[in-house]
């Protein structure tokens, strides 16, 4: 377990150009930059329609099920000594936060006209969102996942395909999540005029980083209302961070007010071995999949491989907004290891008869770490990103 912070200063961003701070950025092919701007202003002008937000947030309400609730664990509360709610994101039809992000980008492709969508996914829960908005609204999907991660993955490999989706094993590189991706933007790159690349996390070139930002913000907005009017003084909020969308949705609409943070990365076998996916723990800046960010590399400047029992968490980078808020010292970056993600999963089925994916296990797993005096008062919100239900192979064998 480690905390990385430094200074306190959060500005609203990205700029222009998509940066945070001097994260982000465009760092891809030329054939892709007119594709991006287009859809930067799509984005843009999206935003600003009342017709679009409306039929956005009726597809949350009707087909995902939000709002969802904000749960109070009372006995996992009994046992740490401090009041707990989890933000119920595992109950959003899919079975993870990642429908929001894939309902709002689909209708960004109906907008732009494009019919084929193509995707990446390393737990497969995006995978299963993507071939789930995509079989909605009539579009075709294809999906690059890594061999390894459909092989710990199978239930999700199964639903995509039950769902329509073409699914694409990657078997070059790490065959996980970071070589799916690369082969996802080769996909796009090829295909660029009648393709849309539906990215699933706050990685990548602007706009993504942003646009993905936004259409998970409703995770921290609900929050932020529900504790308003439920009165609860919550002093501490956790989430997971892999590439990051599902805790930069939920902290976004709290970087302006006055309670700690913090994003739980993935420290696999331990920070101090070479196996582990904690990039603002452990990582330096540098350039992958279009974007200047903090990423796991060696001395050469080569990636280097990540390794997490959480498939969702197995990404040797993270998006730029996070690496904005881990120098400016806005959120705390720390770490938890396998073990201790898959007994919180476990302690959380026996306490709560809740069982919850092994990437927000990692939040849950760092619960015994917190300080009580940092909580005073308040109370402690997790972000229960997805269900556990694609995860029970590494229980069992955990």
């Amino acid at each position: 377990m480690s905390v990385v912070t430094t200074n306190n200063n959060s500005r609203h961003q990205p700029d222009r150009r998509g940066h945070f701070g001097p994260y982000g950025g465009r760092y891809v092919p030329e054939t892709l930059m007119s594709a991006l701007n287009d859809l930067d202003v799509a984005f843009r002008t999206a935003w600003r329609d009342r017709i679009f937000r409306q039929k956005l947030n009726e597809e949350l309400a009707n087909f995902a099920g939000r709002p969802t609730p904000l749960y109070a664990v009372e006995n996992l509360s009994e046992e740490l000594g401090y009041p707990v709610f989890l933000k119920r994101e595992d109950l959003l039809h899919t079975g993870a936060h990642k429908i929001n992000n894939a309902l709002g980008q689909a209708l960004l492709a109906q907008r732009l006209s494009k019919k084929r969508i193509v995707a990446e996914t390393g737990a497969g829960q995006h995978g299963v969102a993507v071939a789930t908005v995509c079989a909605r609204f009539g579009l075709e999907a294809v999906v690059y996942m890594g061999v390894k991660d459909m092989e710990r993955q199978a239930p999700n490999v199964s639903r995509m395909k039950l769902l329509g989706a073409e699914v694409i094993p990657v078997e070059n590189g790490t065959q996980t999540l970071k070589d799916a991706t690369s082969q996802a933007i080769r996909d796009w790159v090829t295909n660029v005029r009648t393709t849309f690349y539906l990215l699933g996390s706050v990685v990548g070139p602007h706009p993504y980083p942003m646009m993905v930002r936004q259409f998970q913000r409703v995770i921290g907005e609900e929050t932020r209302r529900e504790l308003r009017r439920r009165e609860i003084n919550a002093s501490v909020l956790i989430a997971c961070v892999g590439g990051g969308s599902n805790a930069i949705g939920f902290f976004y609409p709290f970087l302006q007010d006055d309670m700690q943070l913090y994003g739980v990365e993935a420290a696999g076998e331990g920070i101090a071995t070479e196996h582990h996916a904690a990039t603002l723990s452990a990582g330096r800046p540098g350039v992958l999949h279009g974007s200047y960010s903090y990423l796991l590399q060696n001395d050469d400047g080569q990636v280097s491989e990540a390794h997490s029992v959480s498939a969702g968490l197995d990404y040797p980078g993270v998006g730029p907004e996070h690496s904005f808020l881990r120098d400016t010292g806005r959120v705390r970056y720390v770490s938890v290891t396998d073990e201790e993600a898959l007994q919180a999963a476990r302690n959380l089925c026996r306490y709560e008869g809740i069982l919850p994916a092994l990437e927000p296990a990692h939040a849950l797993g760092y619960l015994r770490y917190l300080d009580k005096k940092e909580i005073g008062d308040g109370a402690v919100v997790v972000c229960l990103s997805g269900r556990g239900d694609k995860d029970l192979q590494a229980f069992i064998e955990g």
